[in-house]
């Protein structure tokens, strides 16, 4: 199966060159590499067009920021893998677990796989109790209107087969991406997995920009997509 890694990116001037040599660098055989720049103003962009191009399979530049949601729809429509990867462009994944997460989805099993930062005995970084607390509330909250039994919702590591992304209708721009696309699949009754990855999470020091606010728009994108629509 031919593999696509869709990597959204906004101001990872300090992480974006490791990640692709971390992505490029993975025991499983990654085909296709997109990385789609949120217009970034801290030297990402000029990066990704210069001496990091040929690192990459396909550039897309965004011409105003729209947020994760927004570039990874863009990011969707140029891959063309029979398995899509969403990576972060921060160094809290790992693509060393690549195997690990489409594993399901190759041995025939799954549609969709998470990668749950909350089960199996991987090492995580120790850093927000408010943020676990918060992770914990949206995903309990989703499972209460999806019905799954989801560890960790708001993960970045998923990955799909094509068909699955090519038959849902994404609307989110923000991180409001994560709870839309649990209600969508879980309403087209696909085959969902989850498997344990470890966390290298950093602060807001480091670069981290996950905040409250987003917080209470993945509450309402979570009413949004199970009642609403």
């Amino acid at each position: 199966m031919k593999i696509s890694v869709v990597i959204p990116c906004y101001n990872e001037f300090k992480t974006i060159a490791e990640i692709l040599r971390l992505v490029n660098s993975s025991s499983v055989d990654v085909n296709e590499i997109i990385v789609v720049d949120d217009f970034s103003t801290d030297g990402t962009r000029e990066l990704i067009q210069g001496e990091l191009k040929n690192k990459i399979d396909k550039v897309c530049l965004h011409d105003k920021n729209s947020g994760k949601g927004a570039a990874l729809r863009t990011g969707f429509q140029n891959a063309t893998g029979d398995i899509i990867i969403i990576q972060d462009a921060d160094l809290e994944y790992d693509p060393g677990e690549y195997a690990t997460l489409i594993g399901p989805i190759l041995e025939g099993k799954a549609d969709v796989v998470y990668g749950s930062r909350f089960m199996g005995g991987r090492p995580h970084r120790v850093l927000y109790f408010w943020h676990l607390v918060g992770n914990r509330f949206l995903t309990m909250l989703s499972n209460m209107f999806t019905n799954l039994n989801l560890t960790d919702m708001e993960t970045c590591y998923k990955a799909f087969k094509k068909e699955v992304l090519s038959s849902l209708t994404l609307e989110e721009n923000r991180f409001g991406f994560e709870p839309e696309i649990t209600a969508k699949i879980a309403k087209s009754k696909v085959r969902i997995y989850e498997v344990g990855i470890s966390y290298y999470g950093r602060t807001y020091e480091e670069g981290k920009k996950i905040n409250w606010k987003d917080g209470v728009s993945c509450i309402y994108s979570i009413i949004k997509y199970n009642l609403l629509k």
